[in-house]
Formats: C-alpha cells, sequence, structure tokens
C-alpha cells in the first residue's frame, strides 16, 4: 500500500489530502475479488491510544486500485502563506464546480450474447505520476453508442487547480462479477475540457495491447464530450457564516416494542452505569448540532406512548409536559426531559412519524429565505405502523429547508426505515416523487465500538449521521437559487427566534 499527499495552504491552516493505492491484496472472497476499504488511525501523544480519524469508501470487488476519495477533509492547524510559490499548480477557485455529460460511439463490443454495458472512470494524475480515481459514471446497459447522464464534479477534485494536468479517462464494459473488461482509454485535460463550451470534443478511445498486436486496428471507438461548463458553487460553511441557523428538534419512540424501560432488555433502560442506545444517539448526534443553534432551546417529542393521567394514547407529546413551549435548554436538558418521560407515561403505540414531521414541517414552512433549516431527529427500533403516511409526509417536506435523521435502535432488520431514506430509489407517494432527498438513516448497531467505548461509538455515530445534512442544506438553498448571506458584522443584532414546531 501506499499513499500521497497534496496540500492546499492558507491561513491559518494546512489542508491535506491523502490518497491511498493499493496492490496483489489477498482474495478474501469466495466467488468474486475483495471489497477493499482503508481506515486511518491517529495516535494521541497523551495516551497512546489509535483512534478511527476517516476510512475511505468501500471499492466493490477490486484488488489494484487507487481508492477513490481518500480522506476528505483531512487537516492540520499551522502557518500558512497565500502566495504561489514556483512549481505550485495554478488554482482554481475553491467552489468551481464543473458539470458535463459525454456520449459514445461504436465502442468495441465484449459482451457474448450482448453489446456492451459501458461505463467511464475518471483519473486525476498524482504529483508521483500515478492515478486517482475522482469519478465513475452510472453504467449503461446493452449498447455501443451510449449517451450518459451530466454529472458534476468539484474542479480541484478533477486537476487539483493545475488546468494542464493530465486527465485519465478509461472505458469499461460492466460485468456482474466486477471482473470489468477494458474497452480502452484516452487523456485530456481540464484546459482541453473546458474548450467544450463552445464546440464538440471527440476522442478516440485506444486499447494499448490491440494497437501492438493488429496492424490495422484504427481505435475501439470514441467518446464525444458533450457540454461543459463551469460553476462556483457556495458551501455549506458560508451559509453557517452567513447567518444561516439550524434549529435541530428531537423525537423519541416510545412505544412498548422497545420493552420495559425497568429491565436491562429494555432499548430505553436506564442504568446507573452507561447510557442506553436511545440516550447515546440524542447525545452523539445532539451535541454537535446545538453548536449551529444560537438560542441552544430545542423541542423535544415522545411518541407512542399512553399519558396520565386519562391515559391517552400520544403520537406527538413535549418530553417537557409542557404543551405551549416544549424546548429544552440544551441537550443535556433533552436528556434530563426524556429520563422524566420514561418514568411517569406508558410504553404502548402504535408507532407513528407522520405528525411529528408534519408538525416540524409546518414550522419549516413558514421560513423560506435560507435563514432557518430545519434537522429532525428521529430515534426509534424500527417498527413502523404509518408508512404511507409517512412517505406522504417526507415527500411534502422535501420541499422545505429540513432535514429528517433517522437512528435505529435495537435488533430489527429496518427495511422500512432504508425504503425511507431514498438513496437507491426515490420516495414517493399517491404518483409524486420527492423533489430532495431529505431523509439520512443509520443503524446504531453499525456503530457500537466492540471494546465498549461509548465515547467512541458515539463519535462514530454522529460523523455518518449528520455526513448528508451539508449537501442536504446545499441542494435547498440550490433549488430555490437562494445565496448566503456576507458575514455578520462583530457585533451583530441579535436574531430573531426561529418559529419552533
Amino acid at each position: 500500500m501506499s499513499l500521497s499527499g497534496t496540500s492546499e495552504r492558507s491561513v491559518p491552516a494546512t489542508k491535506i489530502e491523502i490518497t491511498v493505492s493499493c496492490r496483489n491484496l489477498l482474495d478474501l472472497d469466495t466467488f468474486s475479488k475483495s471489497d477493499p476499504m482503508v481506515v486511518l488511525y491517529t495516535q494521541s501523544r497523551a495516551s497512546q491510544e489509535w483512534r478511527e480519524f476517516g476510512r475511505t469508501e468501500v471499492q466493490r470487488r477490486l484488488q489494484n486500485q487507487h481508492l477513490q476519495t481518500g480522506f476528505p477533509g483531512t487537516s492540520v492547524s499551522g502557518p500558512g502563506r497565500g502566495d504561489r510559490r514556483p512549481g505550485q499548480p495554478r488554482r482554481t477557485t475553491p467552489h468551481d464546480i464543473a458539470t458535463m455529460q459525454l456520449c459514445a460511439n461504436k465502442l468495441d463490443k465484449k459482451d457474448f450474447f450482448g453489446k456492451s454495458d459501458p461505463f467511464l472512470v475518471f483519473y486525476r494524475s498524482n504529483e508521483d505520476g500515478t492515478f486517482t480515481i475522482c469519478h465513475k459514471t452510472e453504467v449503461v446497459k446493452n449498447t455501443l453508442n451510449p449517451v450518459w447522464q451530466p454529472f458534476s464534479i468539484p474542479v480541484r477534485a478533477l486537476c487539483n487547480g493545475d488546468y494542464d494536468r493530465t486527465v485519465k479517462i478509461d472505458v469499461y464494459d460492466w460485468d456482474r462479477d466486477g471482473s470489468h473488461d477494458f474497452i480502452g482509454e484516452f487523456t485530456t485535460s481540464y484546459r482541453e475540457l473546458s474548450k467544450a463550451q463552445n464546440q464538440f470534443t471527440v476522442y478516440e478511445v485506444l486499447n494499448p495491447r490491440k494497437k501492438c498486436k493488429k496492424k490495422k486496428y484504427v481505435n475501439s471507438g470514441t467518446v464525444t464530450l458533450l457540454s461543459f461548463s463551469v460553476d462556483s458553487e457556495f458551501t455549506f460553511v458560508d451559509y453557517i457564516k452567513g447567518g444561516t441557523q439550524l434549529n435541530f428538534t428531537v423525537a423519541i419512540d416510545f412505544t412498548a416494542s422497545n420493552g420495559n424501560p425497568l429491565q436491562p432488555t429494555s432499548l430505553h433502560y436506564m442504568s446507573p452505569y452507561q447510557l442506553s442506545a436511545y440516550a447515546m444517539a440524542l447525545k452523539a448526534v445532539g451535541e454537535i448540532i446545538q453548536d449551529y443553534d444560537s438560542d441552544k432551546l430545542f423541542p423535544a417529542y415522545g411518541f407512542g406512548a399512553k399519558l396520565p393521567p386519562e391515559g391517552r394514547i400520544s403520537h406527538q407529546f413535549p418530553l417537557n409536559n409542557n404543551d405551549e413551549d416544549p424546548n429544552c435548554a440544551g441537550i443535556e436538558g433533552v436528556l434530563e426531559s426524556y429520563f422524566q418521560s420514561l418514568r411517569t407515561v406508558q410504553l404502548y403505540g402504535p408507532t407513528y412519524f407522520a405528525p411529528v414531521i408534519n408538525q416540524v414541517a409546518r414550522a419549516a414552512a413558514k421560513i423560506s429565505d435560507g435563514s432557518q433549516y430545519y434537522v429532525l431527529l428521529i430515534i426509534t427500533d424500527g417498527v413502523i405502523s404509518d408508512m404511507t403516511q409517512t412517505k406522504e409526509a417526507i415527500v411534502s417536506a422535501s420541499s422545505l429547508p429540513m432535514s429528517i435523521i433517522i437512528v435505529g435502535v435495537g435488533p430489527a432488520m429496518f427495511e422500512a426505515m432504508e425504503e425511507l431514506d431514498g438513496d437507491d430509489v426515490r420516495v414517493s407517494s399517491r404518483g409524486r416523487y420527492a423533489e430532495r432527498d431529505i431523509v439520512q438513516f443509520v443503524p446504531f448497531r453499525d456503530y457500537v465500538d466492540r471494546s465498549g467505548n461509548q465515547v467512541l461509538s458515539m463519535a462514530r455515530l454522529a460523523k455518518d449521521v449528520l455526513a448528508e445534512i451539508p449537501e442536504q442544506l446545499l441542494s435547498y438553498m440550490r433549488t430555490r437559487d437562494i445565496q448566503p448571506r456576507p458575514p455578520p458584522p462583530a457585533n451583530p443584532n441579535p436574531t430573531p427566534a426561529p418559529e419552533q414546531p
């Protein structure tokens, strides 16, 4: 395994991008190649303890490959200079996003019973002459003349700011078992790609082996760059600096399927020695997101319980027992109200998500100028009773400044939660599709540290749970053409309190 890195200097930190390549990995899968992933650990100087810092994505069925994105966002503090020294690559604006579309013509036929299932792999060249994957297109089935969907990629990821740096593009025929057939390759550069803003650019796809073996070999087809454009895209931090507030709401599952809170087998068990999975999920996510909320007041609800004294079933009751003001002071206030509710209500059912989603959506619908963004955290054991109504609520909420995080606790399979997540198939209801992907689901058990370290478990959970929030916020701002406001002056006037769910 080898490591390479590039740095982007700014004040007051140096941003480092690490890329990883592996060769001759052991084949640990019985019927296919391995699916490698690299995990980076850092060691504390004080305790000498190793802790996970980040991990690459999984590369399906590859044994000799550069892992795609390395470790994004890696940074170390230190002085930096904004000036460009001799030999440093030229830089574009850090927020520049390139959008392009390509098609191919007369590619080589690779499948015995059909044509080919082609896809493209883009590689950025590194300082040491190696290449790192920076994008893969989708597969277009059974054609020698594919047209790929337009896609966007940060210019920095494509060329690291050097307009003349080589960009290599491989053309493959997709195979189900992962042994994709190489069709050919061609090279270009950011500068050459950008010419397609005014004209089509045609590249010959060449297969070096065929070229050496066949005297009459011409090419293995052509790829045409149909369109290319560059736009400056704002970041999540730009909006936060401009005053956008994240308003955090919590909804906790109080249904009987969680088990009696007085019993150790319950997912709500209040042990004097450690936090329950519910409490850990709440603390992990809340303690990070509260830093983006100026007033630190969080509406917190429970659902699926019988409330005293008359035993009324509620699918949206304030944990602090205050119908007029469901806000809790900070995450510690939410935890305190949660523990108090466990002592006073009766876990019951059924499990309805729609009421609390609609409650937060009503608040989000009142502020559409980009100054407020709502995040709803639902913690549940995964047994949902109003799937149809919940999908309808999500589709309606997808046009609002709102995201939904669902953390599943316990041993359930969570198929319904995976469907709501919408990563593979966009959520739909009565023929309407969600305008944006606003739901992020994670099963808590995937993040539990085997050694019992709750701090590490919570850190892992928070990292993945919050991973999609920035992009979801940006997608809303883009669809509404909302630009970030300039950062406020040193002593701004207090921001008006947001509408609370």
